[in-house]
């Protein structure tokens, strides 16, 4: 079965999705580029950032950044 992508999130999750890269990308001092793919590539968008855009976006930009850190290293991946 082929996933169809991001068919069903909304502008402001997108929107949100776009400030975590650039949170991230600027915490880790990587490219913003880099840290999409990275996101992208280990289905943190979709496993996380979207999944629990509800809770997340009503925090700080730290928390935000600290908390998907976290999950990141959950997952193995190397930062």
């Amino acid at each position: 079965m082929i996933e169809k992508p991001y068919f069903d999130i909304s502008a402001d999750q997108m929107r949100f999705a776009v400030f975590c890269t650039g949170a991230l990308a600027e915490r880790l001092c990587i490219r913003e580029e880099k840290m999409f793919d990275m996101l992208e590539n280990n289905n943190i968008f979709k496993d996380y950032i979207f999944d629990l855009y509800d809770i997340l976006h009503t925090q700080s930009q730290e928390y935000i950044v600290d908390d998907i850190i976290d999950f990141m290293k959950t997952k193995g991946i190397v930062l």
